[in-house]
């Protein structure tokens, strides 16, 4: 299934905000996936617009152990995330891309956390990361000055690449392990804060299914956009709201 570039909440969503009488607190996120077997980030595209000022990096978790540590994404200090109770594993078939070095998992409810700080006065505007193993207790929170600006679980996202296990379906296991652990998708997402900027990132398994595992953690000041669109998880609950309103009203009119 492919969607348009950048869909937004419009039509019947924005009536239903309408509604609602209420407005986003917060100007909204892009969130894009890549196609399959994709592991590691676009940068051109990432930078392919006003390409002065972009800035991105990331941090492979090779050299890592479990815990706690900081890292500058390879920008020269000009990005730097500190990361508190993460759990570092080798690679194997849930995780680890390329099927080589280390990635980060988390099998809590509490998570692990990362803090961003950066030099650039625009802030972090992208993140994204290789989500392997994916299943629905995943969940991802941005943050800014500690209040909470974008949840993202993988629903939407499993709509979207199909079920699994489906032989037919590229999404289904692990692309560098012969596509082991065929039961669940693996996919690279990519965030973009369209209303300013974020400086925390917390990963949590919520409800506790199994794990929350990635790689490839990739931030910066990204100017350009990647991937193919998923829809806000906000935006698409408004619009099945205004479906079922619509349906409601066709019903009456029968």
């Amino acid at each position: 299934m492919t969607l348009a570039p950048w869909l937004r909440a419009t039509g019947i969503a924005a009536v239903a905000l309408a509604a609602l009488g209420t407005a986003p607190a917060h100007a909204g996120f892009t969130v894009t996936y890549e196609a399959a077997g994709v592991q590691s980030p676009n940068v051109a595209a990432l930078c392919a617009t006003f390409g002065n000022g972009c800035v991105i990096g990331t941090e492979t978790f090779d050299n890592r152990t479990s815990g706690g540590f900081t890292t500058d994404y390879g920008t020269g200090g000009v990005i730097t995330g500190t990361y508190s109770n993460v759990q570092i594993n080798s690679a194997d078939i849930y995780g680890g891309a390329g099927n080589t070095g280390n990635y980060a998992v988390t099998f809590s409810t509490g998570g692990y956390a990362v803090d961003l700080q950066t030099t650039l006065a625009t802030g972090v505007n992208y993140f994204g990361f290789w989500l392997s193993a994916l299943d629905y207790g995943n969940v991802v929170t941005f943050k800014k000055n500690g209040q909470t600006v974008f949840t993202f679980t993988p629903q939407d996202l499993l709509n979207l690449v199909g079920n699994c296990p489906n032989v037919g379906n590229a999404y289904c296991g692990n692309p560098a392990d012969w596509h082991a652990d065929a039961g669940q998708p693996y996919a690279f997402l990519n965030f973009f804060d369209e209303g300013g900027s974020f400086d925390r990132i917390e990963f949590s398994e919520n409800p506790q299914v199994g794990g929350y595992e990635s790689d490839n953690h990739t931030v910066g000041y990204a100017t350009g956009r990647s991937g193919t669109a998923i829809p806000e998880p906000a935006s698409m609950a408004l619009l099945g709201m205004g479906l079922l309103g619509a349906g409601l009203v066709r019903r009456r009119r029968r």
